[in-house]
């Protein structure tokens, strides 16, 4: 901003992107309160049904940099190089997340980083808070809005109401934002909440006696049994966290699975190398709970020139792409960009409206790509044919570099707009289908011929679209 001001910003939600957006803020000299329902995360556990670790990726890194903290942030993040598949009978099959030979963002492999979600979030309220003009206050629920004399309402720990003046507020509170929920009762505010028919249970997987991994470290292990999975993400502190995905109902749902005995039956049919590295599976299983996995979509992410809705408060995803947080934290990257760019503090009303004409269209879009996605991961990523397209992408990827970039790449290791991502995924899914379809694909993929057929077609494909 090139005229600056210093006002009154007030955050509600302390969570990943609300604290990272404080100090965004408090970095440009206004004086922030943020307010937050839970207790201080630096002083108990993390409740609540939240997963208890993250994929940060390129888009997240990116807002770290801009805000100064990203070599912090890399001294508690794991690499993880690619997805280790588990078969029902046992075979193992890896598939790497980056290029072949591309160079990640610090200096290793091009890959993803597995962050502990309450060691990142107490990091980020402490590098906020220590910034004078910083104050972060817990336990405070937030009550209603009056939009028109620009008040918040909340309610103290004690159950008393406090009233907050702001010259702008953000949401940053959520899958089931107060802030949002009142600009619903505003015109023309388009709001839509959809639950997916599956849910999830985590347990964790302890080291070994000597402290280290039970399984291979670098890599996001997946066991993809049709309309269910289980997953297992490495921590720094050599655990696992290990997510079971499936249907409410069904044979394979986790209606059945109330009893531990009847998960531990479960677990020794559907992932039997499993059942040995967890002995308190069923202890875990008796306590941890069921989470569900809810979806959102809202319209616009602004009101006036004043209140703004980020991260899951403006769009709450599902997880099977690794782009919640890091979606959220592009969320702070491009408003704080347009922020640069402002002229004049009058300008909010203009710079607001950008914000939500740039990210609505790329938080539908990894919204689609998140769903998408699943069906992949639980469906396809032990299938033989998927995996040769994999395979093919990937030399398509060396031989052709710039002109065939996978849509994984795209989304997790660029920039690129995700409906932009989005678009060109479909556009190489058609041409991947006709690749697949040659006869003696399976003999012939690694040819130069074939190789030249996909981005001819590729190139005609998007000349046409």
């Amino acid at each position: 901003m090139n005229a600056k001001k210093s006002e009154h910003m007030v955050v509600v939600g302390a969570g990943l992107v609300g604290s990272l957006w404080a100090l965004m803020l408090a970095q440009r000299g206004h004086r922030v309160d943020v307010y937050e329902r839970r207790p201080d995360p630096r002083t108990g556990s993390v409740k609540g049904g939240r997963s208890i670790n993250l994929a940060l990726s390129d888009r997240g890194w990116r807002a770290l940099e801009k805000a100064g903290i990203a070599q912090k942030v890399r001294q508690i993040a794991l690499p993880i190089e690619g997805r280790l598949m588990h078969a029902q009978d046992g075979a193992l099959t890896f598939q790497r997340y980056g290029l072949p030979e591309a160079t990640g963002l610090h200096g290793d492999p091009q890959c993803i980083y597995s962050v502990s979600r309450a060691n990142l979030n107490r990091l980020l309220v402490e590098a906020a808070e220590a910034h004078a003009g910083v104050a972060f206050h817990f336990g405070h629920k937030c009550a209603d809005v009056d939009l028109s004399k620009n008040v918040l309402e909340l309610e103290s720990p004690e159950g008393s109401s406090v009233l907050v003046q702001y010259d702008r507020l953000f949401g940053t509170d959520g899958a089931f934002s107060a802030v949002r929920n009142r600009l619903t009762r505003t015109d023309r505010f388009d709001f839509e909440q959809r639950y997916l028919e599956h849910g999830y249970k985590e347990v964790a997987m302890q080291p070994d006696a000597l402290g280290a991994f039970k399984m291979q470290k670098d890599a996001l292990h997946i066991w993809p049994r049709g309309e269910f999975m289980l997953m297992a993400l490495p921590n720094p502190d050599g655990t696992f966290t290990c997510t079971l995905f499936a249907p409410y109902a069904g044979a394979n749902g986790l209606d059945q699975l109330v009893d531990p005995a009847d998960a531990l039956v479960y677990f020794e049919k559907n992932f039997p190398d499993v059942v040995p590295l967890i002995p308190d599976l069923t202890a875990q299983w008796a306590t941890n709970p069921v989470s569900s996995l809810v979806m959102t979509r809202c319209y616009p992410w602004h009101h006036g020139d004043n209140v703004c809705l980020m991260g899951d408060a403006a769009h709450a995803i599902v997880p099977f792409y690794g782009q919640g947080m890091n979606s959220g934290m592009e969320d702070c990257s491009i408003l704080s960009e347009l922020l640069d760019a402002m002229d004049s503090p009058q300008d909010w009303d203009q710079t607001l409206s950008a914000y939500t004409a740039a990210r609505k269209p790329a938080g539908d879009a990894i919204l689609e790509l998140a769903l998408r996605n699943y069906i992949e991961m639980r469906d396809k990523t032990g299938d033989p044919q998927f995996l040769l397209q994999k395979r093919i992408e990937a030399k398509l990827a060396k031989t052709f570099p710039g002109r065939w970039l996978p849509l994984y790449s795209q989304v997790t290791f660029s920039h690129t707009p995700y409906q932009e991502a989005l678009a060109a995924g479909v556009i190489q899914d058609r041409v991947m289908a006709e690749i697949l379809a040659k006869p003696d694909i399976e003999e012939t993929w690694d040819s130069d011929a074939v190789a030249e057929s996909a981005i001819n077609a590729l190139e005609h494909l998007q000349k046409s679209a």
